[in-house]
């Protein structure tokens, strides 16, 4: 008999207030920091992304090898074989991808920390300094390092480029996939750090 009185309905709710933006956040009121936090908590594998820069002299030096470490890194389709990286908009491997079509992916082991540490420094040095003293080869389709001792190495060409927030998702076909090295663990990236599964 109550049921059409006032005490009995719901009490109506104010629409909800845009928040505003905190600082190193954004409108939605999830901070960087925040994020952060959470997405640390995915563990992910890591690979050594690479690619040849062609020379700007066609008579000149052979052009140089471009490196970077990423864990943003994951399988999209079975047929055709497709994978997809993201990269920091505007970083070197951003500028080299938007016009090379051809690059290379090293899934690196457990024991190869000291190569992702040291393409992910910010500030490094040349690319041609961090190659010198890792074993690699030169892939035949990418013209990309592949690196020794990797659990696996991918051949890709460039499908497609989406730009997603401040990053780029590169969409690559695979051209070539080896398993070089069957033994040993992959190297994992959980909560700020590089570790090893086992």
């Amino acid at each position: 008999m109550f049921k059409n009185s006032p005490a009995a309905r719901p009490a109506a709710t104010a629409a909800p207030t845009p928040t505003t933006s905190p600082v190193g956040g954004h409108a939605d009121g999830v901070s960087n920091e925040e994020f952060r936090a959470a997405m640390s908590r995915l563990a992910a594998g890591v690979v050594l992304v690479t690619a040849h820069e062609p020379p700007l002299d066609p008579d000149g030096p052979g052009g140089e090898d471009v490196g970077m470490t990423a864990t943003a890194f994951l399988s999209v389709s079975l047929d055709p074989p497709l994978v997809m990286v993201s990269l920091r908009e505007g970083s070197r491997m951003d500028d080299l991808l938007a016009e090379q079509p051809h690059w290379a992916v090293s899934v690196l082991a457990g024991s190869q920390r000291h190569i992702a540490g040291r393409f992910a420094m910010k500030g490094r040095i040349s690319d041609r300094l961090l190659f010198e003293d890792i074993p690699y080869v030169r892939g035949t389709e990418s013209g990309a390092p592949l690196v020794g001792g990797a659990l696996a190495t991918l051949e890709c060409r460039t499908e497609q480029l989406v730009p997603a927030g401040d990053h780029t998702l590169v969409i690559g076909r695979v051209l070539t996939a080896e398993v070089p090295s069957a033994d040993g663990g992959p190297l994992v990236y959980f909560k700020g750090r590089y570790r090893q599964l086992g």
